[in-house]
């Protein structure tokens, strides 16, 4: 049945049309948009959001939903339940391993912590010495460990540091319990594996919590193939009622074992679809992996290089071949450097999109910003990681250093593509996903706590909501979404409040009243008039 909705303020996302007060859904798609005093005599059902604001739905250009259906099943090491490593360990202590025989907790942040320190295995005993315990850093890219999970690994003081990554050691050389990036990769393989029943009924749920907070398009920004192969995941969970259409990354490695880059699997106009290919050029910022220039604050670390020129350049080849994108993780000046100077001398493939996507983009040098607005690569910041994560950005970097991270401003000003995006869960925020967190953050420079993240960086509400929705669509290279005018799904969400008008301190307390997917109302706090 057509749907009118009326007496709106709708903001379109559409520089043709900005802005309109009725719209006319058909099919899934807008079939009318404008004002109400305009609105052809179409028959259907009438939904007056009286008054309400009505903006395109969001769109995350990079996060992980697998790994956040996961941890939200685990213990939340975040504030406020948590604040130091001995609620760490009362907390995981009563953790019901039942299901999965192993202790699980994410999201700790030293910075946050009573302690000033990552939870070390001697630690991690207390809670139990008879399961293996994971916690995972805010980051995603540290984990603590305990004994029992090191002598699962058989991790001991004679295993080399893997590949791109380091066993933290003590001044014996005993491994402590915290690994770093590939590292990681030495426990976690040792997890037992989920059910493909058991993913699919957590995407099931996160479907609804995505809705909640106004998300309708999504990204997976590291998907694998084993033990469960990610699109696969998430066509069956598409099939069982996951409402947002995911554009999903592979990472390289995966791309080059398995023949995954198949026309259907490409196909830009299915629910769900890869997007491009992932590598990782560093490691994070707040876990001191990010691959700088200079030192982070009172050490000689200068981070974790993780590709080479010649390896971006196999995967470019390949994201060339089959018309995707290239996407790269970098965080500190020289891990950017790499990137941009690898491809300025190469020909970009893609014509509607970034060809090459740098996901986060902390600290671009003057060199780097020059080169990726001459050759078109895209940025993909989060500014959340200076919002939530603000004390370790501090104890690392220095103040007047964090503030000029994530320079959303600087980017849009060099013409620079850009996108925000959360990804979540890999930062210190219980409700990491909730776009209007990473809105406030941009909007406002300021952290949690007030800190000053460095005023020149900010940009207008109108800026932030663009670059959420019709500039991440054009980021991720999703059809037919991100605005609202005709043609378009009619992905969309009902606030109550204006944001236009909204103190700014007070954006990331919004909840959408109501949020639409392909016309049909997925979340709601109440009952919207209908006639």
């Amino acid at each position: 049945m057509m749907k009118i909705i009326c007496n709106a303020k709708i903001y379109t996302a559409d520089i043709n049309q900005p802005s309109a007060t009725a719209m006319v859904i058909e099919d899934g798609k807008v079939l009318w948009i404008g004002q109400q005093d305009q609105l052809p005599p179409y028959q259907g059902e009438i939904i007056d959001v009286q008054g309400k604001v009505i903006i395109p739905g969001i769109i995350d250009a990079h996060m992980h939903p697998i790994m956040l259906a996961d941890v939200l099943e685990q213990v939340a090491c975040l504030p406020p339940y948590i604040h130091s490593i001995e609620d760490i360990i009362n907390a995981l202590a009563k953790y019901d391993a039942s299901q999965r025989g192993w202790i699980l907790g994410w999201g700790y942040d030293e910075g946050k912590l009573k302690e000033r320190r990552a939870p070390l295995k001697e630690d991690l005993d207390l809670a139990s010495t008879e399961l293996p315990i994971i916690v995972m850093r805010t980051c995603g890219h540290i984990i603590s460990v305990n004994s029992k999970a090191l002598a699962i690994a058989g991790i001991t003081k004679d295993t080399p540091d893997p590949k791109g990554g380091q066993i933290d050691r003590n001044d014996n050389g005993e491994p402590t319990g915290v690994l770093r990036e590939n590292a990681r990769n030495l426990v976690l393989q040792h997890l037992p594996t989920p059910t493909e029943e058991e993913i699919v009924n957590r995407l099931l749920k996160l479907s609804q919590t995505l809705a909640s907070y106004g998300v309708t398009s999504i990204t997976e920004l590291m998907a694998t193939v084993a033990p469960i192969d990610y699109l696969s995941l998430y066509r069956k969970a598409r099939e069982k009622g996951f409402k947002q259409r995911v554009a999903v990354y592979y990472v390289w490695e995966d791309i080059q074992r398995y023949e995954l880059l198949t026309a259907d699997n490409i196909d830009r106009s299915a629910g769900a679809y890869i997007g491009g290919i992932k590598l990782f050029s560093d490691g994070s910022v707040s876990g001191r992996t990010a691959l700088v220039s200079e030192p982070f604050l009172g050490s000689k670390e200068k981070g974790i290089a993780m590709t080479s020129k010649e390896e971006l350049l196999a995967a470019a080849a390949e994201a060339k071949e089959c018309g995707i994108q290239l996407v790269v993780h970098a965080m500190g000046d020289r891990a950017i450097d790499l990137i941009v100077d690898t491809f300025y001398e190469e020909k970009a493939w893609l014509t509607d999109a970034p060809s090459v996507r740098i996901e986060h983009a902390a600290m671009p040098s003057e060199s780097a910003l020059q080169k990726a607005a001459e050759w078109g690569i895209g940025f993909v910041p989060q500014p959340i990681f200076l919002f939530c994560e603000i004390e370790s950005y501090l104890e690392n970097l220095g103040l007047e250093k964090t503030q000029t991270l994530y320079g959303v401003q600087t980017f849009l000003q060099r013409g620079i593509a850009t996108a925000l995006s959360s990804d979540a869960p890999a930062t210190s925020w219980a409700e990491a996903a909730n776009p209007f967190v990473t809105i406030q953050a941009a909007v406002t420079r300021r952290a949690y706590d007030g800190t000053d993240l460095g005023a020149a960086e900010k940009i207008s509400v109108e800026e932030a909501i663009q670059l959420y929705t019709v500039d991440a669509k054009t980021m991720i290279r999703m059809e037919n979404v991100g605005q609202l005018k005709e043609g378009y799904e009619a992905n969309f969400v009902v606030l109550t409040d204006d944001l236009m008008t909204l103190s700014h301190i007070q954006i990331m307390h919004v909840k959408p009243f109501a949020t639409y997917i392909e016309g049909e109302c997925v979340f709601t706090q109440s009952t919207i008039q209908a006639q």
